[in-house]
């Protein structure tokens, strides 16, 4: 983790945040009931910052992505709450667009990178007639200025753009695959990107060469950026802030450098020493007991609770909201004083515990690419 990462983040022209979510609920009609996904989010998406959705699966993190730009399951439904978009002086209540406007909000002011790229291709359809198909479909009719663009992108994400734009989605490697898509995700010039796990199923190397790849992106298109991860390093490596969820709810928010070194969320404490360190053993390691709750039929209270270790009759009976416990640090949690009693006690060691191959140096990557 870099720490003279800032925490200060440009705003947009008129001082608002360009992506505002409020109140987000998200439920999927199952024949056991509703899956309570998402449970009234609030996040405002700064701009220019990295943010980072952190979680085991199942906590909504997907979900919330996939809601800001309503591409949810047909059995999914937004149940209340706003997703307001800005771009300078014009905003948009995202949640009310209708088909046509929907679909030019999508890709040319916010795209998303799904998370299985094999999955994300037509697998019978050359990388350039995807590509052609996204921009005919925003009202591109120069082809040939198309094709430029392509290009240039594939080339900025390390590919040989004449092997690849005419290739099949099965001729590439997976590391490819994903900066393919991540180059698509660029071709309309979005101001927000939505990344859903980038780097999972990758190889150690792929992924750093990732990693390097969306920072440099990011300070040079000067783009918002969204990513989804459980993977703790990555968001190490990438994020301006984190937000922890965990139920469906963000139980804990705040700037990397606070989130890891000085978590006041039990749960954000417990994923962070669930993590294996290169240098110590595995008989060090402290998972979080118990499973994640049903989402169907959730816990009383806290819906931490059941699982952890400074819960009190309160946690039982009072869920709690989001509070400030440090500065732009917010907890959700009774007895947060008491984590920090913790953490102060047996410090997290966050450089260690997320010491992975993304330690590796750049310039060695570069040369292994």
């Amino acid at each position: 983790m870099r720490q003279e990462r800032s925490a200060r983040h440009q705003s947009t022209a008129n001082g608002l945040a360009p992506l505002s979510l409020a109140d987000i609920h998200v439920a999927y009609a199952t024949k056991g009931g509703m899956v309570q996904a998402v449970r009234g989010v609030t996040l405002d998406l700064l701009g220019g910052e990295s943010l980072a959705l952190i979680g085991e699966s199942g906590s909504g993190k997907t979900t919330l992505g996939l809601s800001i730009v309503r591409l949810l399951a047909s059995t999914a439904r937004i149940t209340r709450g706003t997703i307001t978009y800005r771009r300078g002086e014009q905003q948009i209540d995202v949640l009310r667009l209708k088909p046509p406007a929907l679909r030019r909000f999508r890709w040319s002011e916010c795209a998303i990178v799904f998370q299985s790229a094999l999955n994300s291709f037509n697998p019978v359809v050359r990388i350039w007639e995807q590509v052609w198909d996204t921009a005919a479909a925003h009202g591109w009719k120069d082809r040939p200025a198309v094709r430029r663009r392509a290009l240039e992108l594939l080339r900025f994400v390390q590919l040989d753009p004449d092997r690849v734009i005419n290739a099949y989605a099965h001729e590439l490697s997976g590391g490819m695959r994903q900066r393919v898509l991540i180059a698509l995700a660029l071709l309309l010039n979005p101001q927000i990107l939505i990344l859903d796990e980038p780097t999972t199923a990758l190889d150690i190397l792929t992924q750093r060469s990732i990693i390097i790849m969306l920072r440099r992106l990011k300070e040079e298109q000067k783009f918002t950026m969204m990513f989804i991860s459980h993977d703790l390093a990555v968001a190490a490596e990438l994020a301006d802030r984190v937000a922890t969820m965990y139920a469906g709810k963000v139980v804990e928010l705040g700037p990397v450098n606070d989130i890891f070194y000085q978590p006041r969320h039990p749960y954000t404490l417990g994923l962070i020493r669930a993590v294996p360190t290169v240098t110590g053993g595995f008989e060090e390691l402290a998972s979080i007991r118990g499973n994640p709750p049903n989402l169907v039929h959730l816990p009383s209270g806290c819906k931490f609770h059941p699982r952890c270790p400074f819960a009190t009759s309160r946690c039982k009976t009072e869920e709690p909201e989001l509070e400030a416990v440090g500065p732009d640090h917010f907890a959700a949690c009774w007895n947060w004083r008491d984590v920090a009693a913790e953490v102060e006690a047996r410090p997290v060691h966050a450089a260690a515990t997320l010491q992975t191959a993304v330690e590796m140096p750049a310039d060695q990557v570069e040369r292994a690419m």
